[in-house]
């Protein structure tokens, strides 16, 4: 089986449309590496537009702010523009700024008014737990209880979620939900148009988060008619570590008063003004606080250049034969060896990464990196592999799979402590 994988392997990177992308990526030397969906690696591209930046701030101190090329000032807002086609918004809806965790917050804080009865936010236990640490927060500082106040949808499987369970929750007590478009564990990818226009039939605002999506799966959230989201960029999008988050607002709610205000929001041609009264920017633009981190939006900019190069269509397209190839193999070479996988096999269903499943996945993705190739693990017992369409071959999966069939089958495991590390 381990030489027919290999085969076609290299016959399917023969007519990698894609393939030329790989060499404007630093590999690790000596690595293989399945974890893009925790950090995406460095390219030319990104590290290029940051020196440039650097330069900028070198050569021209302050006046980088109007003066740089590409200027300092507007950088949020055309990083969205540029960021809008990948997920299927007009561009000034989209601004790439903060973090995921501080955008869900801005996000909460406009959108979460509990009025009567319509109190409760609605999201799911297998959401990340940032995402869950922010909303019962926000449900405190309403005056509410979470115990009571933030329902958390259960799982069937402890892996995936029914979008028909969400919808039937979805009654006059809940005032917002927020969901994850991937699940961060399994990889299942959820119906957004589906749950938007339920949540929208039952007076209820909907949020997604994009974090394990963006840059694999092509969103269309102006149309699937989301209200608002907020994802990641250092994950898929390979924008670097700590690169600035990205945040959509639908332009129907553009009017309204962001709920948490700051001066990088204030209508751009007036900020310097300083004035007393807030008035935001009629955009996504509008929700930025602080002035944003520009050597971090400098790598994300070249980042993007890759995906507007590429297409995300086409990524998408790799992504999925990747994923598919990978659980193919698995199904037939690890899963006799007691693996299960936890992503589901239908296209439409399916992120950018996969979970393989084992009793042993702590010390499984030990034995991994002992010999080079670098996987994630996600409790209690996941093994998460991104194959990402822009760097990784399919002879690589093919190498993961071999790998993982060799340290199971002769339990090299064991030379390994279960103790995790911190950064798993």
């Amino acid at each position: 089986m381990s030489g027919r994988g290999m085969e076609e392997a290299r016959r399917r990177d023969g007519g990698d449309p894609l393939a030329r992308f790989r060499g404007r990526f630093h590999i690790p030397p000596g690595t293989l590496y399945m974890d893009g969906n925790s950090l995406g690696l460095a390219s030319e591209d990104a590290l290029a537009s940051l020196e440039r930046a650097a330069a900028s701030w070198r050569d021209l101190g302050i006046r980088g702010w109007l003066e740089a090329k590409p200027d300092w000032f507007t950088y949020g807002e055309r990083l969205g523009a540029k960021m809008a086609p990948l997920v299927g918004a007009f561009p000034d809806e989209v601004v790439l700024v903060g973090s995921t965790t501080a955008n869900l917050h801005s996000l909460a804080a406009t959108f979460y008014r509990p009025q009567g009865t319509r109190r409760r936010i609605l999201a799911d236990e297998l959401n990340f737990p940032s995402d869950l640490y922010a909303l019962a927060s926000q449900v405190r500082l309403h005056g509410g209880d979470p115990e009571r106040d933030l329902i958390l949808a259960r799982s069937a499987d402890g892996r995936t979620l029914d979008e028909e369970a969400l919808i039937a929750l979805m009654d006059d007590t809940v005032a917002l939900a927020v969901f994850p478009s991937v699940l961060y564990r399994s990889g299942q990818l959820l119906d957004l148009r589906r749950l938007a226009e339920a949540a929208h039939r039952r007076g209820i605002v909907i949020g997604f988060d994009c974090a394990h999506s963006a840059g694999a799966v092509p969103h269309r959230l102006h149309d699937d008619d989301a209200d608002f989201a907020f994802w990641c960029t250092y994950k898929h999008l390979n924008g670097g570590p700590g690169s600035p988050a990205g945040l959509f607002l639908h332009r129907r709610h553009f009017g309204r008063e962001p709920g948490l205000a700051g001066w990088f929001g204030t209508v751009k041609e007036r900020q310097f003004d300083l004035a007393v009264d807030f008035e935001h920017q009629p955009s996504a633009g509008g929700w930025q606080m602080g002035t944003p981190c520009i050597l971090s939006a400098a790598a994300l900019d070249g980042a993007l250049d890759l995906f507007a190069e590429a297409g995300m269509e086409s990524v998408r397209a790799k992504s999925l034969e990747l994923t598919g190839f990978l659980l193919d193999q698995a199904e037939a070479r690890l899963t006799p060896l007691g693996f299960r996988a936890g992503t589901p096999r239908e296209p439409e269903r399916r992120g950018g990464h996969v979970a393989l499943e084992h009793p042993e996945g702590w010390r499984i993705c030990c034995a991994l990196k002992a010999r080079g190739i670098v996987p994630d693990f996600r409790p209690p017992q996941v093994v998460r592999l991104a194959p990402v369409a822009l760097y990784t071959t399919f002879e690589e999966v093919e190498r993961t799979v071999a790998a993982l069939e060799e340290i199971v089958r002769n339990r090299k495991y064991e030379a390994f402590s279960a103790a995790r590390a911190a950064v798993s």
